[in-house]
C-alpha cells in the first residue's frame, strides 16, 4: 500500500490500533528499525504486538525521547506487550545487500520471533520491498501508530546498548556517545585508525572485497 503522508498522521495514541481491533483484527503488529544510517554496527529491526486496549503511556517516537526515558519505556513495554520479536542486519551483511534489503532483512527476523503471528502488520515509512510479509506502511508511523513507536523505542534502545558494549573494545572511535554515527570524532578516528570489524564498509568510503 502507499505510504501516508505527514498530514494524515492519526491523532489519538490507539486510533489506528483501535480501528482494526473493532474489526476483529486482534494481533497487531508495528514494526521499526533502528539504525539505518550509521557507519558501525548493525540495523536493528523490532516488531511488537499490544493486546487490544493495551497501550504503554509515554510510548512515541524514540527519536524525541531521552535515553533515560527510552530505558523506561522499553522495560514497560516488554511488561505490556503480547510479544516482542527483535531482528537484525550485520554490517557485512549490509555491505553485501544494501541497507533497505538488509533493513527488510532485520524487519523479517523480527517478524518471524513473534508468538502469536501477527493479524496485520504496519512498518514506518514506506513500503519495504523484500519484506516477506504483507504490509501496510505509515510515513511518520513511530509518531502516530501506537505499536509502531513502542516497535522504535526497543528497536533502539537494543541497537544502543550493543554499541556502548562494543565501544569498550574500540575506544577511538567514540560509540558511547554517538553509538556508531558518523560524528567528527568517529570519522577523524576512522582516518587514523581504520575500520573495525562492525564498520560498514559501503558507508565508510572505503573499498571491499565482499565474499558471495
Amino acid at each position: 500500500m502507499p505510504g501516508r503522508t505527514e498530514g494524515e498522521r492519526l491523532q489519538e495514541p490507539l486510533e489506528y490500533e483501535r480501528g482494526l481491533w473493532s474489526r476483529g483484527v486482534s494481533w497487531i503488529a508495528g514494526v521499526d528499525e533502528a539504525g539505518r544510517g550509521p557507519l558501525a554496527g548493525p540495523v536493528v529491526a523490532a516488531a511488537v504486538i499490544l493486546a487490544p486496549g493495551g497501550w504503554v503511556e509515554g510510548a512515541r517516537d524514540s527519536k524525541v525521547l531521552s535515553t533515560a526515558a527510552r530505558e523506561e519505556l522499553y522495560a514497560r513495554i516488554l511488561e505490556v506487550a503480547v510479544s516482542v520479536g527483535i531482528g537484525a542486519a550485520s554490517p557485512r551483511e549490509i555491505d553485501r545487500v544494501n541497507i533497505l534489503v538488509a533493513t527488510a532483512r532485520a524487519m523479517a527476523r523480527a517478524l518471524a520471533r513473534l508468538r502469536p503471528r501477527p493479524d496485520h502488520v504496519v512498518v514506518d515509512g514506506l513500503p519495504m520491498r523484500g519484506l516477506a510479509w504483507e504490509h501496510e506502511a505509515i510515513i511518520g508511523g513511530d509518531a502516530s501508530v501506537h505499536s509502531i513507536a513502542c516497535a522504535s523505542i526497543v528497536a533502539k534502545v537494543c541497537r544502543d546498548r550493543l554499541m556502548r558494549r562494543l565501544a569498550s573494545r574500540y575506544p577511538p572511535y567514540g560509540w558511547i556517545q554517538n553509538v556508531g554515527y558518523g560524528t567528527a570524532d568517529h570519522k577523524e578516528a576512522l582516518r587514523l585508525h581504520g575500520p573495525t570489524p562492525h564498520h560498514r564498509l559501503t558507508f565508510t568510503g572505503l573499498q571491499l572485497e565482499l565474499e558471495l
